[in-house]
């Protein structure tokens, strides 16, 4: 059992996400390697020290997702509220389409689960952290790693499967400099679809599982069209159809929306003989010679979520 003085202390680190990865809509996600270091102790009041990606969003006292969340569990739960000071590390690029709010949300129920000793299990973890997103794809991702296929079961559960992909799966985020909120992705999508295109995506997502399960690109490089919703956000996310003429035969096996945008994620054929930072020297001079400015980085899937890395 932690002491007295242990419980007063408290750290996580959170991974960046990538929900819908194309065609499985509002329904899988996987974490990768950017993350929210967070530490925490009980103060006398509340302060954040940040540093890293949008510091001075993530030092901002007044309306912090981090802190709302914590103080609405908390208060929910009936439990007192102790103050914070946090320092926060961050590698997250907020409102672009990497799992940034889940992230925040998960790490103010965290904070609440262990200073208001709530004893909350995974699946209450997640469950409370969808009920918030409304979706479950990204919470479940950040919290679990990995990739994770998702659904809500009532207003504050998730059935969540965590699946580990088989080899390595080299990955390309290309962030650009303007946000893009949720609402405004959401608002554009139609509210019918065809039973051509609804089939199509199962197909894919599916195809997309398999691949990534039985580490097989030769799938994922055909799974990964969608129907549902990036045709009618890419007018809003002009880096996913540019990308999308860039030619193959580079290395890449696809790109997709990360959640629902601007950044694309950019999956790279793990046989391929360019080395990744080839491929993304080769992905910069396109992008500007397309006149579109984005941060590139290399990362992979995250195999630990935010829930094997708490610490008191």
């Amino acid at each position: 059992m932690a002491s007295r003085k242990q419980s007063r202390r408290f750290s996580i680190t959170l991974p960046a996400t990538s929900a819908n990865l194309g065609p499985a809509f509002d329904a899988a996600a996987l974490a990768f390697d950017l993350h929210l270091k967070l530490e925490a102790q009980v103060a006398d009041e509340y302060s954040i020290q940040a540093t890293g990606r949008d510091a001075e969003i993530c030092g901002n006292l007044e309306n912090h997702l981090i802190l709302t969340t914590y103080r609405e569990v908390l208060g929910l739960a009936k439990q007192p509220v102790p103050p914070l000071a946090l320092k926060i590390v961050n590698e997250i690029p907020i409102g672009k389409g990497c799992g940034s709010s889940a992230a925040a949300r998960l790490a103010g129920i965290a904070l609440a689960d262990h200073f208001g000793r709530l004893r909350w299990n995974d699946a209450q973890i997640v469950g409370e952290a969808s009920r918030r997103e409304h979706h479950p794809d990204n919470a479940s991702a950040c919290w679990m790693g990995g990739l994770t296929v998702a659904r809500m079961s009532g207003e504050a559960e998730a059935q969540v499967a965590r699946i580990a992909p088989k080899g390595k799966w080299p990955l390309l985020l290309a962030v650009p400099p303007e946000a893009l909120s949720t609402e405004k992705a959401r608002a554009v999508l139609p509210t019918q679809y065809s039973r051509a295109d609804a089939v199509a995506n199962i197909q894919n997502s599916m195809l997309l599982l398999a691949a990534l399960m039985q580490g097989k690109p030769e799938f994922l490089e055909a799974a990964l069209e969608d129907r549902i919703h990036q045709p009618f956000r890419s007018p809003l996310c002009p880096l996913l159809p540019a990308m999308g003429k860039f030619e193959r035969g580079h290395g890449i096996l696809g790109t997709v929306l990360s959640g629902a945008g601007p950044s694309v994620l950019i999956f790279l054929d793990p046989r391929g003989k360019q080395p990744p930072k080839r491929i993304a020297a080769k992905v910069a001079t396109y992008l500007k010679a397309k006149n579109l400015a984005a941060e590139l980085f290399l990362t992979t899937i995250a195999r630990k979520g935010a829930g094997e890395s708490r610490r008191a």
